[in-house]
């Protein structure tokens, strides 16, 4: 038996019909739209976990380069940081003829040295200085501390949050920035300073402050720190 519809009524079939699998088409093309987005997001959060984890990486092979070299039975001034690729402040790694206190030779602190991580920073390299005396870490002595300049705000935010900072970003005291210039490199000529530039405690809320990221009150830009000896 065959029934046969009003025209009409085909008609308004055949529209619903349409209608239902246009809304079917929208949903999943929505659906992808959200889980590509969430999907972007996770490989963002991701890349940054990832980043986190190779400066700490590379700051722990930093610190076990100077107790290399403390054992090598050079002092704590005697450390250098010279290599091709870093800037000639540090010196001509090929000139020294004793390598056992530098941080970058197999004889020395026998570390690789290391670009920035990318996506992280302008580009800057690593930079290592004794002009600051860290909140609560040793004596009111200057510290020997790596840094990493001009971090983005999130890798800065993101850092700190996994160290267990309260805040975000650490303020730094109005004084000398722990980024600083050329002339405070720890070098032949630079060392420790015997007047350091001493940051607040109440800038940092994790004490004693041996790692993190501040911002430079000077001129807002980001910077993260290790201390890599302790004085």
């Amino acid at each position: 038996m065959v029934f046969l519809f009003p025209k009409d009524e085909q008609t308004e079939k055949g529209n619903v019909l349409f209608i239902v699998l246009l809304a079917i088409v929208l949903i999943g093309a929505l659906t992808l739209a959200v889980q590509q987005s969430g999907h972007d997001a996770n490989i963002d959060k991701e890349k940054l976990i990832i980043r986190i984890a190779e400066v700490r990486r590379y700051t722990a092979e930093l610190e076990r380069g100077i107790t290399f070299i403390l054992q090598n039975g050079h002092s704590e001034s005697d450390i250098r940081f010279a290599h091709p690729d870093a800037d000639p402040d540090y010196g001509d790694l090929s000139a020294d003829t004793d390598k056992s206190d530098q941080m970058f030779d197999r004889l020395g602190g026998a570390a690789q040295y290391r670009e920035p991580p990318p996506g992280i920073n302008d580009g800057s390299a690593w930079e290592f200085y004794g002009h600051t005396a860290l909140p609560e870490v040793g004596t009111s002595a200057a510290d020997l501390i790596a840094v990493l300049p001009n971090v983005t705000q999130s890798f800065c935010e993101s850092y700190n949050k996994t160290l267990g900072y309260d805040e975000a970003v650490q303020p730094e005291d109005t004084g000398t920035c722990i980024y600083n210039a050329a002339s405070s490199r720890f070098d032949d000529g630079t060392q420790f300073y015997s007047s350091p530039n001493a940051v607040t405690d109440g800038s940092f809320t994790l004490r004693p402050s041996l790692s993190g990221c501040v911002q430079c009150t000077s001129d807002n830009t980001y910077h993260v720190f290790h201390v890599l000896m302790v004085r």
